[in-house]
């Protein structure tokens, strides 16, 4: 009998010490997957905004998670101002930057863009009381107009200065804070990324709106650094899947993209 408990427990060790190893075995294989740091500006929804805890969230956040599950690697998110993400990027302080940035000829002259995977545009938005401007030519020249740093919307605002068309480029960090004069009437205008504007609007209804037609068509990349063509891959990869299996569009959909 006590040649049998013995057995028995010799046999259960064993079993314990396989299973351990297994575990081991695992959480090795984890903590060995590459992680990759990725870097937005959160006052951008639905493409990059913060929920309720605070933590980072929208379209690019669920996109870039998708990506990374599809390829077999990680993400974490960190968020930095608009105009500082190129540089960081460069400097290597991050490794991808997905923060519904427009894929232009002066960007991909610094950074690698992936595949196109939103296309967007400028729009014009006034308080909603507002039915002197109707349009951007309808802008008067004794009018100040915002618009965010490192984006399109502010070379286009900064040109209208120039160009005498307007009184006021105004740049904001954030589009957060440019909507926010834009109500209490510190400028008459905001030049801003549609999908964007449409959001601010659906989170605060009757205080600002959309005036004329969509300006220029953007298509928005997640970028990487010149010399990181293996991610780059990576990147064009998983989106091809996601946007194959169908998570793409669903994300759209969440989002309120589609």
């Amino acid at each position: 009998m006590k040649n049998t408990i013995k057995k028995l427990s010799i046999v259960f060790m064993a079993l314990i010490l396989t299973f351990s190893l297994a575990a081991c075995g695992d959480k090795k294989e984890e903590g060995d997957m590459k992680t990759y740091k990725v870097a937005m500006e959160p006052t951008f929804p639905p493409f990059d905004t913060t929920d309720e805890n605070g933590d980072l969230a929208g379209f690019d956040v669920d996109m870039m998670k998708a990506i990374a599950k599809d390829q077999g690697f990680e993400v974490t998110f960190e968020s930095l101002e608009f105009d500082g993400l190129i540089v960081g990027l460069k400097s290597g302080n991050f490794d991808i930057i997905a923060s519904g940035m427009w894929a232009n000829d002066e960007r991909k002259k610094e950074v690698d863009f992936s595949d196109t995977y939103y296309n967007s545009g400028l729009v014009v938005a006034v308080p909603v009381d507002n039915n002197t401007i109707k349009d951007i030519d309808s802008i008067g020249k004794d009018m100040k107009v915002a618009a965010q740093i490192g984006t399109s919307s502010a070379d286009l605002v900064q040109q209208l200065e120039k160009d005498g068309k307007i009184k006021e480029a105004k740049i904001y960090n954030k589009v957060s804070d440019a909507v926010a004069d834009l109500q209490n009437g510190a400028v008459d205008a905001l030049i801003n990324d549609k999908p964007v504007t449409l959001e601010y609007m659906k989170k605060q209804p009757d205080k600002i709106k959309i005036v004329g037609d969509t300006l220029n068509e953007e298509t928005l990349g997640i970028a990487v650094a010149k010399d990181n063509k293996e991610l780059l891959e990576k990147i064009n990869k998983g989106l091809a899947n996601i946007k194959k299996s169908g998570e793409f569009d669903k994300l759209l959909e969440k989002w309120n993209l589609k």
